[in-house]
């Protein structure tokens, strides 16, 4: 790792950066322009992603060889860590909270999740990952139109953040965060294990700067926590196009 970062221009500077709606659009794969923007990106200082959903979903929109086109790539916010090609790091939700509490959470989120009515419901409501529960209103399973429909519903009905609601008050002795993110879900996991997470594998001696580029950096979001921690210097995005952009004028010029 040391000598892949002398070989940069500004190897202590380091952007770490969000995936749905930063890198590429909500679920989607990242374009060859912007695959293409990252290698040159990554001359001139250090790169990593950090994104909230598992490592295989990581791979698919950032490609196989996510961990080693990237100096670090943290799935899950961290708790599936890479650095320079190799695992460091792993943890498990199900360990951490046991196994009744997490029965618990499922049993009760089935039960909200079959009394609210929403325009349309598809498939895979809750989605165990190594380290959270995500969970969807709508369903997982539902296509790009129904993704982008119940985005638009939920601005104005607020089914996620009523949820969140409930949820908080429900599982308070759990000490639970839940954080919304991308379109149709929301994630739960233990406290502290929002992205903040990923910086205990980077050392404070090792960088001099690290930017955070997210686009949910409101607080609930699940950007806000480490958009806003002391270590990192936070921007927000409103698309890829917008992340090459603050980029180029900060690190390339």
């Amino acid at each position: 790792m040391a000598q892949m970062l002398s070989k940069k221009k500004n190897p202590k500077i380091l952007a770490l950066f969000d995936i749905d709606g930063t890198l590429t659009i909500a679920r989607g794969i990242i374009t060859n322009e912007m695959k293409e923007f990252m290698a040159s990106l990554r001359e001139n200082i250090s790169i990593g992603v950090v994104g909230g959903s598992d490592f295989p979903k990581q791979k698919e929109q950032l490609g196989e060889n996510v961990i080693n086109e990237y100096d670090y790539a943290f799935s899950e916010n961290g708790l599936t860590a890479y650095k320079a090609g190799e695992l460091i790091g792993q943890q498990s939700m199900a360990e951490k909270v046991g196994e009744d509490a997490l029965k618990r959470l499922i049993n009760w989120t089935l039960m909200y999740l079959a009394q609210i009515d929403i325009p349309i419901k598809r498939g895979t409501f809750i989605e165990f990952r190594k380290g959270m529960l995500n969970i969807s209103p709508i369903g997982r399973n539902c296509s790009r139109a129904e993704r982008n429909a119940f985005e638009e519903y939920d601005k104005i009905h607020k089914i996620r953040a009523t949820m969140v609601q409930a949820m908080q008050k429900e599982f308070a002795d759990l000490h639970l965060t839940f954080s919304i993110g991308g379109q149709i879900s929301f994630d739960v996991f233990p406290d502290g294990w929002d992205k903040t997470f990923c910086l205990n594998f980077l050392p404070e001696s090792d960088f001099e700067q690290i930017h955070f580029f997210g686009d949910k950096t409101y607080q609930g979001g699940n950007d806000f926590e480490i958009f806003e921690s002391p270590r990192t210097i936070g921007h927000t995005v409103s698309s890829p196009e917008d992340t090459r952009a603050q980029c180029e004028a900060l690190f390339m010029n």
